[in-house]
């Protein structure tokens, strides 16, 4: 299966020049977990709930004042829409990435998370503990929700 086959289109997209506060409000308009960060049209960082926690109020910055580009995460790892979902899965194991932009040619096309793969393949997690690879500790709650 191929991550075309899985990732979400419709991907909410902020620009690294806006404002945090700006970014929360459309996380909560959407209501999603993360947004893909673009400047001219091409993905360069994600910002996350926990980019939020982290970045954000563990160091008391204001989120008025902040720029996107100031708390995302960066550099930004990205999966093309031909590949395999279990080499993508592979890759947010190791990298401890929950969500994966789908980029072609600097374009963004889609997003993968970890939600979807384990809701699309539940028989993949077992083959990957088959292999060794360890889950994630940060990765165990949605892994056990969708498989168990």
């Amino acid at each position: 299966m191929k991550v075309e086959e899985i990732m979400v289109k419709d991907v909410v997209t902020v620009k690294d020049s806006e404002l945090v506060i700006d970014a929360v409000e459309l996380m909560n308009e959407h209501e999603i977990g993360c947004l893909v960060v673009v400047n001219d049209g091409k993905a360069i960082g994600m910002l996350t709930e926990r980019d939020m926690l982290k970045r954000v109020l563990a160091r008391s910055i204001d989120p008025k004042s902040t720029k996107v580009g100031e708390v995302m995460s960066v550099p930004l790892v990205t999966v093309d829409p031909q590949d395999e979902v279990e080499e993508t899965a592979r890759l947010m194991f190791r990298m401890e990435i929950k969500k994966l932009p789908v980029v072609e040619d600097e374009q963004l096309l889609g997003l993968v998370t970890l939600t979807d793969l384990v809701r699309f393949q539940p028989e993949l997690i077992d083959a990957l503990k088959k292999l060794g690879i360890i889950i994630p500790r940060r990765m165990e709650k949605t892994v056990i929700h969708y498989v168990v």
